[in-house]
């Protein structure tokens, strides 16, 4: 039977590069509702992206991955000299997390498009 795996990738739709740096946390659970169980984090690449987080253990059903986008995001206000007052007051958004279903021997690549005042999420390929 084939892993069950996850990626992901994050790009700032607000500069249009991908978002270095940002912390991602998997946990995994085995029916809904069930409890939660951390499984593995990365850090996101120079092309935003989390190559690296391990294959899910056999059972699994639901992912959540948790991506502090808090840091990154302060850091890209405090970069940009010339944006609005508004967006120097933090991120609006501090964490996202996105939780999905699973089948057994399938690969999920759950890409984030993040800017400061709003994030969506897609099933890659």
């Amino acid at each position: 039977m084939t892993d069950t795996s996850v990626s992901t990738h994050i790009l700032d739709t607000s500069v249009g590069r991908p978002a270095e740096g940002v912390p991602v946390h998997l946990s995994v659970r085995a029916s809904s509702g069930g409890i939660w169980s951390p499984h593995g984090s990365s850090k996101t690449d120079g092309d935003g992206r989390c190559k690296d987080l391990p294959a899910l253990p056999e059972g699994t059903t639901h992912v959540r991955l948790h991506f502090d986008v808090e840091p990154y995001l302060t850091r890209q206000a405090n970069a940009q000299q010339d944006a609005p007052r508004a967006r120097d007051s933090g991120a609006f958004f501090p964490e996202v997390a996105i939780v999905f279903a699973v089948r057994p021997g399938e690969h999920y690549h759950v890409p984030l498009l993040l800017n400061p005042f709003g994030y969506s999420v897609y099933r890659g390929s």
